[in-house]
């Protein structure tokens, strides 16, 4: 049946909220151009209204720390069969993208918005690092929709499921309540049960599959800064300093199972995300039974960026509660040639190699 979400007030008796079609689809592009983080993806927009080979238009280009672009699609009022149609005749198209091509598109997307700097410049400042040698390595197709009916969902799960097609809809729900306006997203399959990014073309390097579940984090001690054995003791991992420190980690999910890396140490401990990320002083930790917050706890780092440039980049140091399966101090950290390793302080790990070596070490069934 289609997807569908509710909301209720709950300052005294429960309230549903109403929901309003306004003219979300039209403004919708518009917001998630504004801000991506909307879409729940660390994604680099790369392009809108990207013109491809046969003459027609991608609503939104986006591209990921690994390589991986995402093409974005809105529903608007089309038929389950257009939408569908023209969102894997894109996918056809930019399978073959090849480096220069998509920095090309970049490049006019960025000159169109009046802003100055080249791809890899764009790249560096929203991921903390350089883009990968070789890009479109993989692709992900996105219909996004403020509803579905039960024809698209019929469609898409088929096509993900039994075909894997990196096909998914992401849904989103628009709510007005006493003069204020919410939106509501949710994904029509979760990332374990869509199929994962597809590779690009032949002529490029094969990628790993993704398992749906393992995600890398790169744990960054600095001096009078963030603290493992904090980490261990109550059950987080952070990042922060500047939104390309940070936006990867805010983009964890709940249910993700974690392996985290100490750069130039290794591998120091697995466990299970709870809790969406949120700022250091919002932060809720909970050890044996007790919840407290994070300001109060007894911490041997410090998780306060003071005396930062007035920018806007979110400075803030931001928090991810995580369940321990197994940690172990740095000093007793995991690491063996062809483990992985990256800058990004989160991604998604498709290393088998450094999944079974490390589950191996940390006695944990895969």
């Amino acid at each position: 049946m289609p997807l569908e979400i509710g909301l209720w007030r709950v300052d005294g008796r429960p309230a549903k909220v109403g929901t309003s079609k306004m003219p979300l689809e039209s403004r919708l592009e518009e917001l998630l151009e504004t801000d991506p983080s909307i879409l729940g993806l660390p994604i680099l927009l790369i392009g809108r209204q990207v013109p491809t080979a046969h003459g027609k238009f991608v609503d939104l280009l986006g591209i990921d720390a690994e390589g991986t672009l995402h093409i974005l699609e809105l529903k608007r009022d089309r038929t389950p069969r257009d939408v569908v149609a023209q969102v894997l005749d894109y996918g056809s198209w930019v399978r073959n993208l090849a480096n220069e091509e998509i920095r090309a598109i970049y490049d006019d997307y960025a000159r169109k918005q009046g802003r100055g700097g080249e791809f890899d410049q764009a790249f560096a400042e929203w991921f903390g690092t350089y883009p990968p040698e070789l890009l479109n390595t993989g692709h992900t197709l996105t219909v996004v929709a403020s509803e579905i009916d039960a024809a698209t969902e019929r469609i898409v799960t088929y096509l993900a499921t039994e075909h894997q097609v990196p096909v998914n809809v992401l849904f989103f729900r628009y709510f007005e309540d006493d003069g204020r306006s919410y939106l509501a997203r949710t994904w029509l399959m979760d990332e374990a049960k869509a199929a994962s990014p597809t590779a690009g073309s032949t002529s490029r390097s094969k990628k790993e599959a993704w398992n749906g579940q393992d995600w890398y984090v790169s744990f960054g001690e600095e001096s009078e800064g963030r603290d493992w054995e904090d980490a261990r003791r109550y059950g987080f991992v952070a990042a922060g300093g500047g939104d390309f420190y940070s936006r990867t980690l805010r983009a964890l999910p709940i249910g993700a199972r974690v392996f985290v890396h100490i750069p130039q140490s290794g591998y120091v401990g697995i466990g299970t995300v709870t809790a969406e990320a949120r700022p250091y002083p919002e932060v809720l930790l909970t050890t044996g039974e007790v919840t407290r917050r994070m300001t109060e706890l007894d911490l041997a780092g410090n998780y306060v960026h003071a005396n930062v440039p007035q920018d806007e980049q979110d400075r803030r140091e931001w928090v991810v509660p995580v369940d321990w399966q197994a940690t172990v101090p740095r000093n007793h950290a995991l690491w063996k040639p062809g483990m992985f390793a990256n800058q990004n302080s989160a991604c998604r790990l498709r290393s088998r190699f450094s999944i079974d070596e490390a589950t191996q070490y940390f006695k944990i069934d895969t």
